[in-house]
This record gives structure tokens, C-alpha cells and sequence, in this order.
């Protein structure tokens, strides 16, 4: 199966109040299959993909880009995953990663991941960033970038700068494949960054993981043999006051380990929502042997036992938004097709509000077993339960034709089309599986949130637990490696965090926001007054504006990048008004290009735009404005120009703080104003996504 930190000046640290951070998994939560579950609503769309893998034609050219593209918009299919992070290098330009070196693929300024978002927006096919999260190179000859992660923390690295995991036996190598060990906080805080890398210069629709679990290659059926790197069995012992190396069949040792991928999914899941709330967090799922039904229960499949990949429990905690299944196996066998039929049902019963998708191996399979694998992905579960789409692997190799090398990639495209989306010697059954052509499924839990997200940061390692306005301990995290923890799906309101007897701080949350904590806690409510007859109205409750704590920049971004660019780094907190208060919102950009930005000159000077999608690019905004166009007057430089750049010269690797006015509206409720910085006159700038909240009392 597929498988520059920058310090921070005294005025960033005024604004922005610290909180950042991974986690394990939450205790409080139920075991695996234990949940009582109600029948999951069928989802407004469907969700249908290509896997478009780096490995071959595909993603090299701009013309291989086209032809991905028509093959997506031919087969009814409205999502291409394509991998862009394949071994620790990138199919783009903007990211973590170095670019990638492969042989083939267009010389800048060609930008495979920004040209496919460019042609794919424009022919209404969404671009779903795929990245191999743990597998960082391959064989004897490192890679030609000085900054690939393998020459800086591979083989040629001691002590705590190696992240490369080991099995139990001191193998280091799964095949020729080098993997990062989820165990060392610093390969796991890479893994999180790269990802985020993308979140924020590159307006993809989702982030997808792959290979988000330890190697295959163990020494046993259910025995996890890797995650040996001396740093993790370190932290380990620490955490339990143990010393020595654990036997790879250790309970304690094997729960700690699935607990630091659970980390890495929840930390990449709250940190991309606080920078693009909409964007879809997805992950390829391992789905070995038959369902969790077929045995002891999803705890006795070889996905939690061997590989410690816990996905049912990410999709309880809502810390994904769409698990999509890589259910690979031949309808042609009689096991291997219960199998699929198993975890085809097993993942649509257990959704837990988000969304499940069957994945499936083209390459394993006829045309006609495909399209019979297809049905029965979008089709109910035998308990009725509807999942949310489909996704092949892959585009390069749709059928085992193409895969033998009997008959070329097209070819075989040529036909899974014909058999997906018309009546065909392929399918028997009328109307053709995909013969229409439905929106993407939506996320309703982003579009129109009702619930909040907690991060902060405490001791590496320690507990945390969260109190709600009742005094009650509703759930308990680890923090993780760096420190970091985060609460998931919170109902609005206030909450206090503790850790042993000591408390870390409060925090009010809010629907749609990610806050950290405060030092003091929320003034309590005030009761009315009674009132002084049978007939006199009681007294008002006063009204009081407030903004939460700010939130802090990234780790590393980019830098150098020929042009103008700009990476987003910190802004001041989400704001609670009355109606008709006003308050002053600040955010810093850094000038990650290589010209600088100068103010006064057309082509030169930096501004903040109104953007997609609350105003809309270049629209007036409810919440700001210069009294144009119906907008309120709080001194922007006009309607739909939130800011200009305060400083006169703002150079390469230097940060511009934006400041801007803005006033609640009458109407209570929840309103968004998001914006994007450009070069007036010459280009939009990176960073999409970027947002304020402003809930009105």
C-alpha cells in the first residue's frame, strides 16, 4: 500500500499574549466502539476524488496539470488530492519543505501546487493538499537541498537533532524508507509546520495525511515495533518515571506512542482551523484485514494494535473533518471483498458527526470491479447509515491494466470513466453510479459553527484538564512535546484549565473561534435586579465589550522568496462588542519575498484587502469601513482597504504591523471580516484565510 524561527519584538509580545501547542489522546473520552451513536445525517453533496500520486505524470507539467483536471471534471468527480508533500520535499514552492528536485517536473516559475489551485478553482474542481506525513527520503544518496529535514535530522545527526525513528531490533530503515518518529517532539513539530506551511500560502481546500501512523514492517501481527528514537524513549521514562528501553508489546509504551500521533492530528486540525477556519482536515486511513465487527472490536484491528493509528477515536473528538478510508482490496477475492464491505460499514456507522469516505485501489482492480467498489462506497451501510463520498487511488494507475503495464494510464481513464458515468458493459444497474454531478459535501460544523476550540500551553507533558462553568472536569489532555494542548468542539461559554491544583488560566468560548487563555477569570454575569412592582420592567443587564487573548505567530515562515510574498505572524484577539462599540484590531505580516514594500508608491506600497468569503474580495464590510458603499466610517483608507502599511520601508524579513478600526453593528450575532494583503497596483499577496470574529451582544 501507498503509503527560521524568528524571535519575537518587544511590541509582538504587547499584543499578541502567548499560546500555542499537541497533544495525546483525551482519557475522558470513550473506548474505542464504545460509543452510543445516532443514525449520521446524509451530507448536503458527495465527496468524490482522484488520488493524483507525485510519483509519476501528473502534477510535472502544466499540460499533465490540464489533463488531471478534464479526467476529474470527465468522471463526475469534484476533488483532486494531490500529493505535493511526497518525502520531505514539495510540489510547490511556498512551504516548510524544500522544493522538490524530481526529474521532470517544469523549473520555476512553474508552481505545480499553485497551478493546479489556479486551474482547478477555475473549473470548479476543489485541491486537497496530500502529504506524506512521517516518510521523509529514500535510499543510500541523501537529497541535494541543504534544508531537506533527512540531510539536517537524518542518519548524519546525533543526540536529540536525529528524528529518525528505529524498530525495537535497531532496524532504521522500512524498505529503503527513512520515517520521522512521531515520538520526538521536534519531528512531530515539523510534520505540523510543513503542513501549516501550505495552510497559509496556499489557498488549498483541504490538507491531507498520509502515512499519519508508525511503519509497517513490525516484528509481529499487532506488535508496534518502531518509535525507538532515543529522544522519544526518553520522554517515555520521564513521563513515567521508568528507565531503560520498553519491550514493544509494552501496554503503557504502546499507548504513549498512539497517543503522539493523536498530537499531531489534533495540532495540525485546531492550528490550520485558527488560520483557515473552512479548510477540510482529511487523513488516509489504514484499514488491514477485516472490520473491527469481524473480531474484537476496532482496539483488536491491526490499525490501532500495529500501527497505533486510533482514527475512530480522531473522528469521536471531531479532530477530523473527513476520514477517508484507504479500504484497498480486490472485489475479486471472497475475504478481501467481506473485508472492504466491513470497514465500508464500520466507517459510515461510526462518524460521529464529521464525515466518512470510502477509498479505493484502482490499481488492484478491473474496471468493473472498480465501478461495483464505488457503489458501494456512496451507498448506505447495511444499517442505513450514508457516508459522504468516494476516492480512488489512483489517477496515474485506474485500473491493474495500467498497473501490469498493459495498457497505458489514459487508456484505462478512458474507461473507468465510461463505466462510472454511463450505462456500460462495466455496470448493469441504471443510473451509472456517478451519472450526475453533485456539489462537494459540505462541513456544517465550519460553515455555520455552533461550537469552540481551546489552545494554550503548559509544562511539556503535563495534565491538563478543563472545568466548566459548573466546577465539572469535562476532559483531560497531555500536553505535548513543546508544551501545547487544545479542547475540540466546546459549547459556547466559560471555561477554566487546570493542571494538578494549579490553574492555567481562563477562557470564554466563543462559536467558529480558537481562543487561548487568560490570566483572570470572566466577570460573572450579573442577576437582574428585582422588580419594584408586578408591572415595571426589570432592570437592563449592562453590556460590556471585551477581546480575547491574541494569537501568536507561527514557529518559521518562509523567507527570500523571489517577488513579493507575505506570511501571516500574529494578531490581536477575537472581539465580544456591544452594539455600536468600537475596538482596534492589529496583525502582523512578514515580508517573506525578496523586494520590500514602500509606502506611497503604486506597485510598491502594502495594503489589507476586504477577501473571499465575509466580505468578498474588494467588498464593503458591515464592521469597517470609510463610509463608502453603506459601510461605517472607522478611518480605513477606503471601503474595501482595511490598512496600509504604518511603516515607510518594510524590507525582506521584516515584520509590518497593520492596524485598523472596527465598529459592532446594531444587529446582534456572529460576523466575520477576513482579509488579505496586497502590493496596491501590482498583486494579492499569500496567506489567505486570514480573519477576524466579532460576536455582537
Amino acid at each position: 500500500m501507498r503509503n527560521v524561527a524568528i524571535a519575537l519584538a518587544a511590541s509582538l509580545l504587547a499584543v499578541l499574549p502567548t499560546a500555542a501547542g499537541a497533544v495525546a489522546a483525551p482519557s475522558l473520552f470513550p473506548e474505542p466502539g464504545s460509543a452510543t451513536l445516532s443514525a449520521p445525517a446524509a451530507p448536503s453533496g458527495q465527496f468524490r476524488a482522484f488520488w493524483v500520486d507525485a510519483f509519476g505524470d501528473g502534477l510535472y507539467t502544466p499540460a499533465q496539470i490540464d489533463d488531471v483536471i478534464a479526467a476529474t471534471r470527465a468522471a463526475h468527480l469534484n476533488a483532486i488530492v494531490a500529493q505535493v508533500v511526497r518525502r520531505g520535499d514539495c510540489f510547490c514552492d511556498r512551504a516548510l519543505a524544500p522544493r522538490t528536485d524530481q526529474e521532470g517536473v517544469d523549473p520555476a516559475p512553474f508552481d505545480p501546487l499553485q497551478t493546479l489551485i489556479d486551474k482547478a478553482h477555475a473549473s470548479g474542481v476543489q485541491v486537497h493538499a496530500w502529504v506524506i506525513a512521517t516518510a521523509i527520503w529514500r535510499g543510500s544518496t541523501p537529497p541535494p537541498q541543504p534544508t531537506h529535514p533527512f540531510n539536517l535530522h537524518g542518519t548524519s545527526a546525533t543526540g536529540t537533532a536525529n528524528w529518525l525513528t528505529k524498530r525495537s531490533d535497531g532496524l532504521q530503515q522500512v524498505s529503503t524508507d527513512w520515517i520521522l518518529d512521531p515520538g520526538h517532539p521536534d519531528a512531530a513539530q515539523w510534520i505540523v509546520d510543513n503542513a501549516l506551511s501550505i495552510v497559509r500560502n496556499y489557498n488549498v481546500d483541504g490538507i491531507n495525511f498520509d502515512r499519519i501512523r508508525y511503519p509497517d514492517n513490525n516484528l509481529g501481527t499487532n506488535v508496534p515495533s518502531w518509535g525507538y528514537n532515543d529522544t522519544a524513549v526518553a520522554r517515555f521514562n520521564a513521563a513515567f518515571g521508568r528507565s531503560g528501553v520498553p519491550a514493544n508489546t509494552d501496554a503503557q509504551w504502546t499507548g504513549w506512542r498512539r497517543d503522539q500521533i493523536t498530537s499531531i492530528v489534533r495540532k495540525i486540525y485546531v492550528e490550520s482551523y485558527a488560520i483557515k477556519p473552512g479548510v477540510r482536515v482529511s487523513a488516509d486511513t489504514i484499514t488491514y484485514g477485516y472490520g473491527p465487527q469481524h473480531g474484537s472490536g476496532f482496539a483488536g484491528t491491526r490499525t490501532y494494535a500495529e500501527v497505533l493509528q486510533d482514527w475512530d477515536a480522531w473522528m469521536r473528538e471531531g479532530i477530523l473533518d473527513t476520514n477517508i478510508l484507504m479500504n484497498y482490496k480486490r472485489d475479486a477475492d471472497a475475504n478481501q471483498n467481506l473485508m472492504y464491505r466491513e470497514w465500508s460499514d464500520y466507517a459510515k456507522d461510526n462518524q460521529y458527526g464529521r464525515q466518512s469516505v470510502i477509498g479505493t485501489a484502482l490499481y488492484l482492480n478491473g474496471i468493473a470491479a472498480s465501478v461495483a467498489q464505488a457503489r458501494v462506497a456512496v451507498a448506505p451501510s447495511s444499517a442505513g447509515n450514508p457516508g459522504a463520498g468516494w476516492a480512488g487511488y489512483s489517477y496515474r494507475t485506474p485500473d491493474t491494466l495500467t498497473d501490469a503495464g498493459t495498457r497505458s494510464g489514459a487508456a484505462s481513464r478512458a474507461e473507468l470513466t465510461l463505466g462510472l458515468t454511463q450505462p456500460s458493459s462495466y455496470d448493469s444497474i441504471t443510473p451509472a453510479v456517478f451519472a450526475d454531478s453533485p456539489p462537494i459535501a459540505s462541513l456544517p460544523w465550519k460553515i455555520t459553527p455552533t461550537k469552540g476550540h481551546i489552545r494554550a500551553t503548559a509544562n511539556p507533558g503535563a495534565t491538563v484538564s478543563l472545568i466548566d462553568a459548573n466546577g465539572q472536569s469535562s476532559r483531560t489532555q497531555i500536553a505535548d512535546g513543546t508544551g501545547w494542548f487544545a479542547f475540540v468542539d466546546l459549547e459556547p461559554g466559560n471555561y477554566r484549565v487546570v493542571s494538578g491544583a494549579a490553574t492555567l488560566g481562563y477562557a470564554t468560548v466563543n462559536a467558529g473561534a480558537v481562543v487561548g487563555l487568560g490570566a483572570t477569570p470572566p466577570a460573572p454575569t450579573p442577576s437582574p435586579s428585582p422588580s419594584p412592582s408586578p408591572t415595571a420592567p426589570p432592570n437592563p443587564l449592562p453590556c460590556e465589550s471585551s477581546v480575547g487573548p491574541g494569537i501568536p505567530p507561527p514557529a518559521a515562515v518562509p523567507a527570500g522568496i523571489g517577488g513579493f510574498h507575505a506570511a501571516w505572524y500574529g494578531q490581536s484577539g477575537y472581539m465580544t462588542l456591544c452594539p455600536g462599540d468600537a475596538a482596534t484590531a492589529t496583525v502582523a505580516y512578514y515580508n517573506t519575498g525578496a523586494r520590500g514594500w514602500l509606502s506611497g508608491k503604486m506597485g510598491e506600497v502594502a495594503y489589507l484587502g476586504t477577501w473571499n468569503p465575509e466580505p468578498g474580495q474588494d467588498r464593503p464590510s458591515p464592521l469597517g469601513g470609510d463610509g463608502g458603499f453603506g459601510s461605517p466610517n472607522t478611518a480605513w483608507p477606503r471601503y474595501d482597504r482595511i490598512a496600509v502599511q504604518p511603516a515607510p520601508y518594510v524590507g525582506p524579513g521584516q515584520v509590518s504591523w497593520f492596524q485598523f478600526g472596527v465598529k459592532a453593528p446594531q444587529t446582534p450575532g456572529t460576523y466575520r471580516l477576513y482579509l488579505r494583503p496586497l502590493i496596491e497596483g501590482a498583486q494579492w499577496l499569500e496567506d489567505y484565510g486570514v480573519f477576524w470574529l466579532v460576536t455582537v451582544k
